[in-house]
């Protein structure tokens, strides 16, 4: 049995209320881990390509305010 389905498995126990602190949890654990993987991505210089295209877009007027 490989960890994710150990984990798949001690899931599918959880009663409701562990479910929902499961959930809650995840979805802050995967906030996180996503935000580090931007702000890695940002200081590689990863997404300087689009933030110059955004500027350049804007510049040549093909933007909106939201």
């Amino acid at each position: 049995m490989t960890r994710v389905q150990a984990v798949e498995h001690e899931v599918k126990k959880l009663d409701r209320a562990g479910l929902t602190a499961f959930r809650m949890w995840f979805l802050k654990y995967d906030a996180a881990a996503w935000d580090e993987q931007i702000e890695k991505d940002a200081h590689s210089g990863k997404l300087a390509k689009f933030a110059r295209e955004a500027v350049k877009a804007h510049q040549a007027g093909k933007t909106k305010l939201l």
